[in-house]
């Protein structure tokens, strides 16, 4: 019937084609306006052209720059108030940690300045700091430290799922939420899918308090979830910080040993929770537009803590400048003998990826830990055409194969080390809400290091050699991957 139509009127198809190669060439346009990086330009630009309406759509759902709508100035404006009623606050923990450690600090010193002008993240040296391996490790510290809280809990968390352990950190949160503490709970929509009703409404009904971070209502239509959040932390009276890579489920304590998932979390007690609250309460107030009084409950306490680890925060989202990114690049160009990265999804910025050539260049030794296979062929194949050039430039890359390693953990010579939620993707760098620990301590860094080359023993090595020897195919669709990276 619609060929008989178009037929008959053949100006009729003409006039369509006209109508949709204009919006094509207006589409381009704002492409190039709007998207700051040259690889997403081209990425885009591609599709729209080659894969008709698919690309299109693509683009509207993953591509619009929610960094020029009015929905993330208001996210601009919370957290310059919140951070002008906790300002004291932040300039005195920072001020006084850069005094006592100027020296300690030197190699660093640009990226503690970076993160302090910035991000407003100050550094803080009263903290303790405790290595939580896998989910076994840290929901037992976890439920440990929620039952002795005393006045609140703040969490957020990327994925929270309906299951045993989602289940057992519900009922303390219930528990605690019934002995009258403020308990507040933040979710990400797009990654939380599988939380259930029924357990948002057992929280809420016992006094929980909870929202996700960004209302979905059609996920596949939802171009506010290409920015995510994806944090992982909990705040405990103003004082105890977790945070890391495990989120909320299962699979992190590995009941099933076939299915091993291998990750790495922080504990934090002192004052760096000061920065890690005013992430939280500025995700909070943007999601529930209600603002919370701040009283010392929530930023104080400082003369208490006993700790004497430095530590300083790198927090990027919509709302920052690419934080993460260029903190990361700079302690990695400060290296002077060694930098060993692990992380489950590696599809770098170029900023990132060309430090990492040129500190391996220089003769550093240079390790990278990644597991054998990813969670995506797409993505997983993207990564792999980044090995080559990296095994080039004397790069030592090790699959990991005892299971899936979704840890993400950089050391840098002997004292920086650092624990975060960001994995070294466009994604992460450029997109969602994220934040990295970053501790300068010894220590933490032999305990970090000892940890990697336990992981060594369940890696192999790749040889550059071997790794030219792969399918002529897989080549192939490994460099298409890598044409959808920037979109990744």
């Amino acid at each position: 019937m619609i060929k008989e139509f178009l037929d008959q009127s053949p100006y009729i198809l003409l006039v369509l084609e006209v109508i949709y190669f204009t919006a094509v060439i207006l589409l381009a346009v704002k492409i190039i306006m709007d998207t700051k990086t040259t690889s997403k330009t081209l990425a885009y630009l591609l599709l729209i052209l080659f894969i008709p309406l698919v690309g299109i759509v693509i683009y509207f759902v993953f591509g619009v720059n929610y960094r020029k709508n009015k929905f993330y100035n208001f996210k601009f404006e919370i957290n310059e108030k919140i951070y002008r009623d906790i300002q004291n606050y932040i300039e005195k923990t920072h001020l006084e940690s850069l005094d006592k450690s100027k020296d300690q600090l030197r190699e660093y010193s640009t990226t503690v300045n970076f993160l302090y002008n910035a991000a407003h993240s100050p550094l803080s040296s009263k903290n303790e700091v405790e290595i939580l391996v896998n989910g076994e490790e840290k929901f037992a510290k976890v439920f440990e430290c929620i039952r002795k809280a005393k006045h609140h809990i703040h969490l957020e968390y990327y994925i929270y799922e309906n299951d045993g352990i989602g289940n057992q950190l519900a009922e303390l949160l219930i528990l605690k939420a019934k002995e009258g503490l403020t308990v507040r709970f933040l979710y990400d929509a797009m990654g939380s899918g599988q939380i259930g009703k029924k357990l948002i409404k057992k929280l809420q009904d016992a006094g929980v308090q909870v929202s996700p971070v960004n209302k979905i209502t059609f996920r596949l239509l939802a171009n506010r979830a290409n920015y995510r959040d994806h944090r992982k932390i909990i705040i405990i009276d103003a004082k105890e910080v977790f945070t890391g890579g495990i989120n909320v489920s299962d699979k992190y304590i590995n009941p099933n040993p076939q299915q091993y998932w291998r990750d790495i979390h922080l504990y934090l007690k002192g004052s760096s929770a000061f920065y890690f609250q005013f992430l939280f309460l500025t995700n909070w107030v943007f999601a529930t537009e209600t603002i919370p009084e701040l009283s010392k409950d929530y930023f104080g306490y400082e003369d208490e803590f006993k700790g004497s680890k430095l530590v300083q925060a790198a927090a990027s989202g919509p709302d920052t400048s690419p934080v993460i990114m260029l903190s990361t690049s700079s302690a990695i160009l400060a290296a002077k003998k060694r930098v060993y990265i692990v992380t489950p999804y590696f599809i770098p910025v170029e900023t990132i990826l060309n430090a990492i050539k040129q500190v391996a260049q220089a003769g550093l030794d240079v390790r990278l830990m990644v597991p054998e296979k990813g969670d995506s062929v797409v993505v997983n194949s993207a990564a792999y055409s980044y090995y080559e050039g990296l095994l080039e430039n004397k790069v030592r890359i090790f699959f990991y194969k005892k299971g899936f390693i979704h840890s993400k953990t950089m050391i840098v010579d002997d004292d920086f080390s650092s624990v975060g939620t960001a994995n070294m993707d466009v994604r992460s760098q450029e997109l969602n809400f994220e934040v990295n620990t970053l501790i300068f301590d010894r220590e933490i860094n032999q305990k970090l290091e000892a940890v990697f080359l336990e992981d060594m023993k369940d890696s192999k090595e790749l040889s550059l050699d071997e790794w030219r020897k792969r399918p002529k195919y897989k080549v192939f669709f490994e460099h298409l991957a890598k044409l959808l990276s920037p979109l990744m």
